[in-house]
């Protein structure tokens, strides 16, 4: 049972495949806690392959390795609109009244060509992979396949983790199957920048209080900490310590919606005090884009009206994008137009973080 104050406790996914029936409803009983705790659980026990995380991880730290010119090249504010490629540091803010984050990324997903229907009509995240060249970064095919092969044992995880999510609702383990048939997610690589000593230590964040805009996240983290994730029992941020070949795993806006607002989609940041370099791997999986969400069974009762009308996978998480990034964009013109660095402005950024 998870309690006010605990930190998201690790759970042992392997019961899922054992054939163990016993084990397997433990493991449903534990994550419906933490579904309605704080929407948080790490697993271990998992299919994806020590050795896999290990190499992704190697390839996140020689990306951010390059030099910013030979990153840009890449910039997905300028060369695509399908999301993928780097995006510069600080460029979002996720939490009202802070500075620009202190992270940078590199996002990479399903290699959608120009001829699909997804790309064809612009579908959320849906296009090719933008790639460094060889001349760029040296074992270039190795990073791809590796990236490639990360990505898809994690996708196919999460639709491992959904069936429980079916089971811990009482609905068939096979519930959400047609959801994740034609499933858009986005993998980021992120590098963060240990924060200067001098930082305003309540404006400055890694990444700040948050919650995610899909249905699941799965995130691989380097031995750094820096996640926290909020408690609204003890009003505490808790510490989520790394743990080897461990997903942190948490719902999305879009899964708390769908569920009527009974499973919880939590507020996490990430603050690096640790005077170290922290990387992480988060796979934000937001289903099919045009799938139509509306409140599950048993997420409420006989005759009582669902809290949110039907709406698609995507427009879900694109209102989630425009809010985030456009308080980034309100930030800078602020800062120009006050001709400063950017302190002392935050008062005029946009809405609260979704």
């Amino acid at each position: 049972m998870v309690n006010a104050g605990d930190a998201p406790p690790i759970l042992d996914f392997s019961a899922f495949y054992s054939g163990d029936a016993h084990a397997k409803q433990k493991l449903v009983d534990d994550v419906r806690n933490c579904c309605l705790h704080n929407g948080f659980f790490q697993i271990t026990g998992h299919p994806v392959p020590s050795e896999l995380q290990r190499r992704i991880m190697h390839w996140n730290k020689k990306f951010f390795n390059l030099s910013l010119e030979e990153k840009m090249k890449m910039d997905k504010g300028t060369s695509n609109s399908w999301n993928r490629g780097y995006e510069l540091l600080k460029s979002q803010i996720l939490e009202e009244g802070t500075l620009p984050e202190l992270k940078e990324g590199y996002y990479i997903g399903d290699e959608i060509p120009k001829t699909h229907p997804y790309f064809i009509n612009k579908k959320l995240n849906s296009g090719p992979n933008m790639w460094p060249s060889a001349s760029v970064l040296p074992g270039v095919e190795d990073f791809k396949a590796t990236a490639m092969a990360y990505y898809h044992q994690v996708v196919a995880l999460a639709k491992d983790i959904l069936k429980v999510l079916a089971l811990t609702l009482d609905l068939e383990e096979s519930w959400f199957d047609e959801f994740t048939t034609g499933a858009i997610a986005t993998m980021r690589l992120l590098h963060y920048p240990t924060q200067p000593a001098d930082s305003p230590e309540k404006l400055t964040r890694g990444i700040g209080a948050h919650t995610d805009f899909g249905t699941i996240t799965l995130l691989l983290q380097d031995t750094v900490p820096g996640l926290q994730v909020y408690d609204y029992a003890t009003k505490e941020w808790l510490d989520v310590a790394p743990t080897e070949g461990a997903f942190v795993v948490n719902l999305g806006n879009l899964m708390m919606r769908w569920s009527n607002d009974k499973y919880v989609s939590n507020l996490h940041r990430v603050i690096n005090v640790s005077g170290r370099e922290r990387y992480s791997i988060p796979v934000f999986f937001s289903g099919n884009p045009d799938f139509v969400v509306e409140c599950l069974p048993n997420c409420r009762k006989e005759g009582e009206v669902p809290k949110y009308g039907p709406i698609t996978a995507e427009q879900a998480v694109l209102g989630g994008y425009a809010d985030s990034y456009g308080r980034a964009e309100r930030f800078k013109k602020d800062a120009e137009g006050k001709g400063k660095e950017g302190q002392g402005v935050v008062a005029g950024v946009g809405v609260a973080a979704t």
